[in-house]
């Protein structure tokens, strides 16, 4: 059985924002976007901070054909992933733990294998990452007066959500935004190419105009 991880809290961030002409070096500039930061406890107590895009939650819903509004999967996937080890790794082999959890996950469709429905890439998934509960880690919320104590401990007057998941689940998905990305994936899928999404040039965003008069 994988190890216990407790969650206690998560807050909304922002990423980095860079511009080109601030920072010409930058070749793919990105900026501000909504990042959320999941705090989880190991056994030995120590803290590790998971950070991820909003737009995670977007991208697996449209890679997995996972309802937008159903958070429990999204995030159950979103949390566990990271714990996936490399199949490609050979030291991976000599843990037994792991050896066994690439066994039994071995061969399973993945988001971008074509011709695969998306109930069997989604049953794919989940079983990856039940396997990671079996054999690596697994999260459970941390309890409500504990987390509440924190809280007062650290001088903060808010109220523990019911589930430390809660800020997230209260963001909702946009389902055109999740329908966008559904789109890039299929794209990807049956072309075996990334998009790229900075092959727009920024004159043709209206906001992007330069101001002033000719001259």
């Amino acid at each position: 059985m994988g190890q216990i991880w407790t969650v206690w809290d998560a807050e909304l961030g922002y990423s980095p924002l860079h511009f080109v002409k601030q920072d010409p070096a930058r070749t793919n500039p990105q900026g501000a976007e909504p990042l959320w930061g999941v705090a989880n406890v190991r056994p030995d107590g120590g803290r590790i901070l998971h950070t991820f895009p909003h737009s995670t939650l977007e991208w697996r819903a449209a890679e997995y054909g996972i309802d937008p509004e159903d958070f429990d999967t999204l995030l159950d996937i979103i949390l566990h992933e990271p714990y996936l080890p490399n199949e490609d790794d050979p030291l991976a082999h000599i843990d037994p733990a792991t050896y066994k959890l690439l066994a039994t996950i071995r061969g399973l469709p993945s988001c971008w294998t074509p011709g695969v429905p998306d109930a069997d890439r989604l049953q794919a998934e989940l079983t990856r990452i039940q396997a990671v509960k079996q054999y690596r880690v697994r999260f459970e919320n941390a309890p409500s007066a504990d987390r509440q104590a924190a809280l007062v401990y650290v001088g903060s007057d808010r109220v523990a959500p019911p589930h430390p998941l809660d800020p997230i689940r209260a963001a909702k998905l946009d389902p055109i935004r999740v329908e966008s990305r559904r789109m890039a994936v299929e794209w990807q899928r049956q072309t075996g190419q990334k998009p790229d999404f900075f092959a727009k040039p920024a004159t043709a965003f209206m906001g992007m105009q330069p101001t002033g008069g000719a001259g």
